[in-house]
């Protein structure tokens, strides 16, 4: 190959890990910032952001390290797999280019029947394959600051930070010494077993 001859034009520069995570924050600092600001703001090309190069490497870093990084999909694929088989750059560059071009599809989940701890019951789990939960973690890196500046700080439903635990101990100490709050909380965790009433 000639010296002066063009490599290759398409060619993805992939971020390590560190930088990726940099990138990521620094760019949801600012989809953040921006919904804050305004909230009509309506964003137009968030879908480029889902297949940028950090975002992918993020993605993968976080499902990667996830526990269930060595549970397959109908694949068969894992992240173990991914690393010793095609190689995590060419399964992030099949996947960014899929999605760029609009021909990445989901693909079925396989579906597990799980214990629900000791009631002798079983509830249905499905599992992802890897690469859909890569996409699923880009989405949700960029989707997330966006969506996090409309909650309001009383919300704790599904939020990055924030746990069950979180809500009840608001609610402890809103009822705890303040008479100026009039209303009727009523809550069914089912989870816990507990149904409450508080008055406040």
């Amino acid at each position: 190959m000639s010296e002066d001859a063009p490599g290759n034009p398409g060619a993805v520069a992939w971020p390590d890990e560190f930088t990726a995570s940099v990138m990521v924050r620094s760019m949801q600092i600012k989809l953040h910032r921006w919904a804050g600001d305004d909230s009509s703001r309506r964003f137009g090309d968030l879908f480029s952001l889902v297949y940028d190069p950090a975002f992918l490497v993020h993605a993968w870093e976080r499902v990667s390290t996830n526990k269930g990084a060595q549970t397959a999909g109908i694949d068969q694929a894992t992240a173990a797999r991914v690393e010793t088989g095609v190689g995590v750059g060419d399964f992030l560059g099949q996947i960014r280019d899929l999605l760029k071009t609009g021909e990445f599809r989901p693909v079925e989940v396989r579906q597990v029947m799980v214990p629900k701890g000791n009631t002798g019951k079983f509830r249905k789990l499905g599992i992802p394959t890897i690469a859909d939960r890569v996409v699923q973690a880009s989405l949700k890196l960029v989707l997330e600051p966006i969506f996090e500046a409309d909650f309001k700080p009383c919300s704790y439903g599904f939020r990055p930070n924030r746990r069950p635990q979180d809500a009840i101990a608001e609610i402890h100490q809103l009822s705890s010494g303040r008479s100026d709050y009039h209303w009727v909380l009523e809550a069914d965790i089912k989870a816990v077993s507990t149904r409450f009433r508080i008055r406040l």
